[in-house]
């Protein structure tokens, strides 16, 4: 009988006849296996059971509980869609973009040696690029169903090549390639080196590059997506969010740590497209294994769907012809750094090493050395045919996140000096070879003599490829990459009425500051306008905070609702998690819980919705820890408030060194629109607040916010008069909180966050040495620091002659100042080149230690003893306290100096 009659034989069966013919069937397997096992033993057995997979993958077949499958295409040929466009036309794009990609860097080195590019890495992925921009990325005009692209960083030549050709960029941009500083060629703009959105606005949507940032934002962009549409904040669509990363990335933790999130939460608008060109910087990324199957094993066992493209075209037929699996098993015992020689070498290479048996130098009978250099060249990665079937796959897939793991060629067509060879990444410029054997692999229409000028190739506007390419981008949405921003401001922000409650202080309640962020946040999520638009993001620290009620009163978002009954269900606190709960509970990873606010803070750009992220963590574990993540976020003009919580390196009791911050606010000096406040009380914070929200969302400006709070309670009191003017200072970074009374020598305290009830206690005890001293909050020494640097600025080049507001606001207040702070010397000394007396600094300088705060205050020299001591010590250098009171004032303080700074200790 043929397959067609057997098949239509088994479904003429009843019910009750199928299920007794599956019975039999399933007993006389179990049968032939148990023979096997008992005769044979189980490394037959194992054998077996290989043989039969090996049968199932050559027919397309894969068993889903198997981390790791042949190294094959997952799509066999008869599998492959018919492709939907001219393939021709696109080759040839393709290459003409790989030529222009080519000649802007060696042209940008040419012309200032060492100012750097990738040519390499765009030849490898040019065509994976090409099949999206085709046929699959949908742009700015398909409104909500656009796509989310986060292109490969060192591929950046390539897109500004494509943007050439679509007459978004002219030669003359092309020119100023990594030249934004001074472009040397008039009338053109310079090009960022790599995707950054704060250097080109209009262009680059997302920053990625090598160092994993792509991949875990773009993860948490397609979370982000689902949350607004759970919400109801934004309508349901079949937005894909499509990220590009090389193998050689997956070194990297952010790359590979919030893989189980996309599973774990069904994220199948998320499409990960791996460039496994098998090189990295200096070599094979795993030249004695096979990186694709390892980051296939990687993958599936996160759960994500896997479509690997390892072979191209050229591989097909040998694949039909070689029935007994010797070409299979051969691939099996190939590893990367074999088979880049192949690639580097050529046909006679792969004749001599790779076809080493009877049976496979059989398959390969007849074939020339320039038909087995095309099967050296015959990867996956670069078969549009084959990529294309991969895409049509993974935007069809349900349920689970994709990630194309594509095999390509490092430096692909771009001659012997680069192609597969251990330099391709560091290769800046192009040999005479080199280019005579790129024009000639890709086709370029350029006479011999004109290859020194390094011309660029541009085929016309009216030229086939051109139409094509603009017909395409027009039939999927227009241009991509293309940033546009979707919400400019105008938000109807709280204005001071609602935060006047925060201004009158606790009540004679000890609160911390933690405590009045958490009453502020309650208040702002019941706001009739941005209540929905407020997004906590917690990295499993709400209670930590005190955030336990806000979970019971919006919820923690979960895709899947709550299937079980909390244990504490029936409490106020309950745990409750909802679809369309409000909180983002990241679980314990900081660097996760930024990647969402990210991408909450930049939805007013994707989507037009501005929500409003609160990303509240240990502030130990912010800045210092996720960095590079902070740094993403301000290049690309993200806006939001990020809470660095239990701060300070005194204020936070017990927990010891690994805990205790004394340098975020050191940190936060780096990234230039993050603005950091330390604030001491409730008002300060709700001034902070009211300015960020009407800066970033009702003005629509580009910065966020850094604040930390505390968990060191004391009474807030109510803030002091004038309150417009102390609303200015707080802004600003200083203001005078309380001023001395009486007569005698005058000192100036500085205190910030919970350290200005040191110089308080401070004040009391100088009071007992005849001392006046007037104490200021100190909320932001960044701002004083940046404020006093662009006066200075001005003043030289603009002759403008501002004074800096640290000494504006100081002017009628005399005396020295001591400035305390629960952060590192390095803060306040920001700003003493910019006050004109004497300025002496205590801080918090050095390792963490376990004990209570007035120990740990005593050990750093923070405490009001030491501020008092060191107010003393100014004043007996200006001749205005004697020795003798010095000295009676270190006994009566009871101060013990030690010879070894704590720094060092």
């Amino acid at each position: 009988m043929t397959e067609k009659e057997l098949k239509a034989a088994f479904q003429a069966l009843s019910p009750e006849e199928k299920a007794r013919f599956l019975e039999i069937e399933n007993r006389e397997w179990l049968e032939s296996l148990e023979y096997v096992l008992k005769v044979e033993g189980p490394e037959r057995v194992e054998e077996l059971l290989r043989l039969l997979d090996e049968y199932l993958f050559r027919h397309g077949v894969y068993p889903a509980n198997r981390l790791s499958t042949p190294y094959l295409n997952t799509l066999p040929k008869e599998k492959e869609p018919p492709y939907p466009g001219d393939l021709e036309l696109e080759r040839r794009i393709a290459n003409i973009l790989r030529w222009n990609a080519a000649m802007m860097v060696t042209r940008a080195n040419k012309k200032a040696d060492g100012i750097g590019g990738h040519i390499a890495t765009y030849a490898s992925i040019a065509e994976l690029y090409e099949v999206g921009f085709n046929h699959f990325f949908r742009g700015p005009e398909a409104g909500l169903d656009r796509d989310l692209v986060f292109f490969q960083g060192h591929a950046s030549p390539g897109n500004y090549a494509r943007a050439f050709l679509e007459g978004r960029l002219k030669e003359e941009d092309l020119e100023n390639f990594r030249r934004e500083v001074h472009p040397p060629v008039p009338g053109g703009r310079g090009l960022s080196s790599y995707p950054h959105p704060w250097l080109m606005p209009d262009f680059w949507e997302f920053p990625t590059v090598s160092m994993g940032l792509g991949p875990i934002q773009a993860i948490y962009q397609a979370r982000f997506m689902r949350y607004l549409e759970d919400r109801g904040l934004k309508p349901k669509s079949s937005a894909k969010v499509w990220a590009f990363l090389g193998d050689g990335e997956h070194d990297e933790p952010e790359t590979v740590g919030a893989l189980h999130l996309a599973a774990r939460e069904n994220l199948d608008n998320l499409i990960f497209v791996v460039n496994c060109n098998l090189q990295r910087l200096d070599g094979p990324v795993r030249g004695n294994s096979k990186v694709i199957q390892e980051l296939e094993r990687l993958y599936r066992g996160a759960g994500w769907h896997v479509i690997k493209v390892v072979w191209g075209s050229a591989w097909d037929a040998l694949l039909a012809k070689d029935k007994e699996g010797h070409l299979l098993r051969r691939f099996e015992a190939l590893v990367d750094g074999e088979s880049q020689r192949y690639a580097a070498f050529g046909g006679k290479e792969l004749r001599e090493r790779f076809f080493n048996t009877p049976e496979l130098k059989k398959l390969i009978e007849g074939m020339t050395d320039e038909e087995l250099t095309e099967l050296t060249r015959s990867r996956g990665g670069h078969d549009m045919v084959k990529i294309y079937a991969a895409y049509k796959a993974a935007v069809e897939h349900k349920g689970s996140p994709v990630v194309i793991l594509a095999r390509t060629i490092k430096g692909y067509g771009m001659g012997p000096t680069v192609m597969a060879k251990n330099v391709a990444h560091q290769v800046k410029k192009l040999t005479e070879e080199d280019l005579k054997e790129a024009r000639r692999f890709l086709g370029i229409p350029i006479p011999e003599e004109k290859l020194p000028e390094l011309p660029y190739y541009h085929p016309g506007p009216d030229s086939p490829e051109v139409r094509y390419l603009l017909e395409r981008r027009k039939a999927l949405g227009g241009f991509v990459p293309e940033r546009r921003v979707r919400f400019g401001g105008g938000l109807e922000v709280p204005e001071e009425e609602f935060f006047r409650e925060f201004y009158e202080g606790s009540g004679g309640r000890e609160i911390s500051t933690t405590m009045a962020f958490v009453r502020i946040l309650a208040k702002l999520l019941r706001h009739p306008k941005i209540g929905k638009y407020i997004v906590p993001i917690v990295p499993d620290e709400a209670r930590t905070f005190g955030m336990e009620a806000l979970i019971a009163q919006v919820g923690v978002y979960s895709p899947k609702g709550q299937l079980y009954i909390p244990v504490d269900a029936g409490t106020l606190t309950a745990y409750k998690e909802s679809q369309k709960g409000q909180i983002l509970e990241e679980g314990i990873t900081e660097a996760g819980a930024m990647a969402e606010f990210i991408a909450a803070g930049t939805a007013y750009a994707h989507w037009g919705i501005p929500t409003i992220p609160f990303f509240i963590t240990y502030s130990m574990f912010g800045l210092q820890r996720i960095g590079d993540l902070v740094w993403a976020a301000a290049d690309q003009r993200t806006r939001g408030f990020f809470l660095g919580a239990t701060a300070g390196r005194t204020t936070l009791a017990g927990e010891g060194l690994q805990h205790q911050d004394g340098q975020s606010h050191v940190y936060a000096l780096a990234a230039p629109n993050l603005l950091a406040y330390d604030p001491a009380f409730a008002y300060e914070f709700a001034v902070i607040l009211e300015d960020g929200l009407r800066r970033m969302y009702g003005r629509g400006e580009d910065v966020f916010y850094y604040i930390t709070i505390e968990n060191e309670n004391y009474v807030h009191p109510p803030m002091p008069e004038p309150r417009e003017k102390v609303k200015e200072g707080i802004l600003k970074g200083l203001y005078l909180f309380r001023a001395g009374e009486g007569k005698g020598p005058k000192v100036q305290l500085f205190g910030t966050g919970p350290i200005i009830n040191e110089a308080l206690k401070a004040q009391e005890l100088l009071a007992q040495y005849g001392v006046v001293a007037d104490v200021w909050s100190a909320t932001s020494y960044k701002a004083l620091y940046v404020d006093a640097i662009e006066a200075e600025r001005e003043t030289r080049l603009l002759g403008k002659a501002r004074r800096p507001y640290v000494q504006e606001v100081l002017e009628g207040h005399e005396g020295p100042i001591v400035a305390a702070t629960d952060y590192l010397k390095a803060l306040p000394n920001l700003i003493r080149g910019y006050v004109d007396r004497p300025f002496a600094v205590l801080g918090t300088d050095g390792f963490g230690r376990s004990d209570t705060r007035e120990a740990l205050r005593d050990f750093f020299e923070v405490d009001a003893r030491h501020i008092a001591y060191t107010a003393l010590a100014l004043l007996h250098e200006e001749g205005k306290v004697t020795k003798r009171t010095l000295n009676q004032a270190r006994k009566d303080l009871g101060l013990k100096l030690e010879e070894v700074p704590p720094h060092r200790r």
